[in-house]
């Protein structure tokens, strides 16, 4: 039986943790949920997810503080990350650029993906495969 892909899902709403782990399960993936910046990253460090999908507006600033540890992180920065919020990205990306004094690789500002919420779907899975690629 080959290993399924782990995919970790950060989110502070129990019914889209649920949809998206219920999602990503159904297409052959093994879903880890966390439900906030603290559980995230300790799974992120135990589990070593081939991806992260992380809600960017948790309360507290959590989601934009979780991206910035894992791309801080020498072992988790290169675990892609899809973002979904229902900020836009152009906002998400002056906020990286003010957030605080910490300086990240230009090539950790962006993440894998942005996508905006409503989810759609198709287009989550369609990022997961292609972020997911190569990972066994």
């Amino acid at each position: 039986m080959a290993r399924r892909i782990k995919v970790l899902v950060v989110n502070d709403e129990p019914d889209l943790r649920v949809f998206l782990c219920n999602l990503l399960g159904g297409c052959g993936y093994d879903a880890i949920d966390a439900r906030d910046r603290r559980e995230g990253l300790r799974k992120a460090r135990a589990e070593k997810p081939a991806l992260i999908i992380l809600d960017v507006t948790m309360p507290g600033e959590e989601g934009i503080q979780l991206y910035r540890e894992l791309k801080q992180h020498a072992r988790l920065k290169k675990i892609p990350v899809i973002m979904v919020s229902s900020v836009g990205q152009k906002t998400f990306l002056q906020y990286q650029k003010s957030y605080c004094n910490l300086p990240l690789e230009e090539s950790a500002r962006l993440p894998g993906a942005y996508l905006k919420k409503p989810l759609n779907a198709d287009e989550l899975i369609g990022w997961v495969q292609t972020l997911t690629a190569g990972a066994a």
